[in-house]
């Protein structure tokens, strides 16, 4: 009768370690997904700032209508892309297209000096800012999921369970390269 009790006692133990692990495991996924949430709600204001700074950069320049198109063809892009990685492709396209839009603006003293462009230049730059704190704030959750269900016992429920990893939002190619700086 005692070794019935014993039984019972580990095997009440055990499903509750295993109800605990389940919930920690659920509570980082979502986690995950709202930090994932935060970048994205970020890209869509950035998204949404593109078509007031081509407005006001359009009478300025009358000659860089490519460089224009490239900004909206990258917006398009990137409100329409799926999943992290669709997403961070499309967002890379979009940052470059409106470094070289910045690029441009240079050669328009005029624009330049445009109160209403300062202001969209400014608040992309604090818009940029917060993405940078969204991505690394997606990659710590990515990284703390990651390290949770590859972990024994964790890694045992986590397979059961059917949780994957999650894909960090990594830097490409093009950012990667060294920035060179000419006088």
């Amino acid at each position: 009768m005692e070794a019935i009790w014993i039984i019972l006692i580990v095997l009440a133990v055990l499903i509750l370690i295993v109800i605990w692990l389940f919930n920690s495991l659920i509570r980082l996924k979502n986690q995950v997904e709202n930090a994932w949430a935060q970048i994205d709600v970020q890209l869509k204001r950035r998204a949404d700032l593109i078509p007031n700074l081509i407005e006001t950069v359009k009478g300025y320049m009358k000659h860089e209508k490519d460089v224009l198109e490239n900004v909206t063809k990258a917006r398009t892009s990137l409100m329409s892309a799926k999943g992290v990685e669709g997403k961070a492709n499309a967002e890379n396209m979009l940052e470059g297209t409106l470094k070289t839009l910045f690029a441009v603006a240079e050669n328009y003293p005029q624009l330049k000096a445009n109160e209403n462009f300062m202001q969209l230049q400014e608040e992309l730059a604090g818009t940029e800012n917060k993405i940078g704190y969204a991505r690394q704030h997606y990659n710590d959750m990515v990284m703390e999921f990651n390290t949770k269900i590859e972990v024994f016992p964790n890694s045992l429920i986590a397979g059961m369970m059917h949780f994957v990893k999650k894909e960090m939002f990594e830097a490409t190619e093009e950012e990667r390269k060294n920035v060179k700086v000419k006088f």
